[in-house]
């Protein structure tokens, strides 16, 4: 899976943050859980990273500390709804 090309200037909303993670955890999109911590599912800090960089070249403000300390899908989501307020 291609991480390093931006798809939008808009944060990911759910599906797509699935669709990115899924391969990532390998597993499918409908089964990333929400509330489980995207870490101990495998994701890497070198993932994180990747990902982090995708969307700040793409112009999102993604602030990495902010996902390293909530690692969930939903703590994500969470950082990205503040993002577009």
């Amino acid at each position: 899976m291609d991480t390093d090309s931006p798809s939008s200037t808009q944060p990911p909303g759910e599906q797509e943050l699935r669709d990115l993670l899924a391969p990532l955890l390998d597993t499918r999109p409908e089964d990333v859980p929400g509330d489980a911590n995207l870490i101990l599912q495998g994701l890497t800090s070198i993932d994180m990273m990747r990902l982090v960089g995708r969307w700040r070249r793409a112009k999102v403000p993604v602030v990495f500390e902010e996902l390293a300390s909530a690692p969930t899908l939903n703590g994500w989501l969470a950082h990205f709804d503040g993002l577009r307020k």
